[in-house]
């Protein structure tokens, strides 16, 4: 069993900057990601991480602006958020699974084969 807490949601101004933080018991399973849900919105991955072949996947909408990265001395998994738009507003979670990252390109069918998940934290981008 993985327990994983997220940290560094907050209130940003549309352009600007987040790293949320991860920090979990063990980075052991093979894929780890981070989703994101607005309300009224369906869960959807957002970015994720293999440790077998050490690829990482994004979902076009935040390709070229968010960056996932580990620490294994830290046992901590980032997001780096850049150039934030209002549309990314969403409580953002961790999650991880002993199985490879999803192969689906349409992000929404990515929550669904991950087993253990964080609490979430919040991102609001407004004005």
């Amino acid at each position: 069993q993985v327990q994983l807490v997220e940290s560094g949601g907050d209130l940003v101004q549309p352009g600007g900057s987040l790293r949320l933080s991860c920090a979990a018991s063990t980075l052991d399973y093979n894929a780890i990601g981070w989703f994101r849900q607005a309300p009224g919105k369906e869960r959807e991955g957002v970015s994720c991480l293999t440790r077998s072949d050490r690829r990482t996947y994004y979902t076009d909408s935040v390709k070229g602006r968010f960056t996932i990265a580990r620490d294994n001395a830290k046992n901590t998994v980032y997001l780096q958020m850049n150039s934030l738009k209002p549309e990314d507003t969403a409580v953002y979670y961790c999650a991880t699974d002993p199985a490879t990252c999803p192969r689906h390109t349409d992000s929404i069918y990515w929550p669904q084969f991950f087993k253990y998940w964080g609490q979430g934290t919040q991102v609001t981008v407004s004005s």
